[in-house]
């Protein structure tokens, strides 16, 4: 789905100083917004859902894949897929993991 189409979900008085952008459901029993009231905008619903091809994808047009080790590089498509690496892993089996995806010509989301 075309990212430009979907509309950016702001929560309800976000214009405030001590509110967050983050998006809040608004529950307030006067709220336009829960009203659905025109020019007060957007509430995130089923009908904003992405097609089922492109759900769960990275924003990068790939998908992740999860690795501990080196020899999980092996079973990974280098044009459909990508590498992230496990947070448990260390300094030196990191590198590892690197200089592997490098020779088989694989991208990490978090090298």
């Amino acid at each position: 789905m075309n990212p430009k189409r979907k509309p950016k979900f702001l929560r309800q008085g976000q214009y405030l100083k001590r509110v967050g952008e983050k998006w809040r459901k608004p529950r307030g029993i006067h709220s336009k917004l829960r009203q659905k009231k025109k020019g007060k905008g957007n509430i995130p619903n089923v009908g904003y859902m992405a097609p089922k091809n492109l759900r769960g994808l990275h924003p990068s047009g790939f998908m992740e894949k999860f690795v501990e080790n080196a020899n999980q590089l092996s079973s990974i498509d280098s044009k459909k897929e990508s590498v992230r690496i496990s947070s448990k892993v260390g300094e030196r089996k990191r590198k590892e993991i690197i200089k592997r995806s490098k020779e088989l010509n694989l991208k990490i989301l978090n090298a």
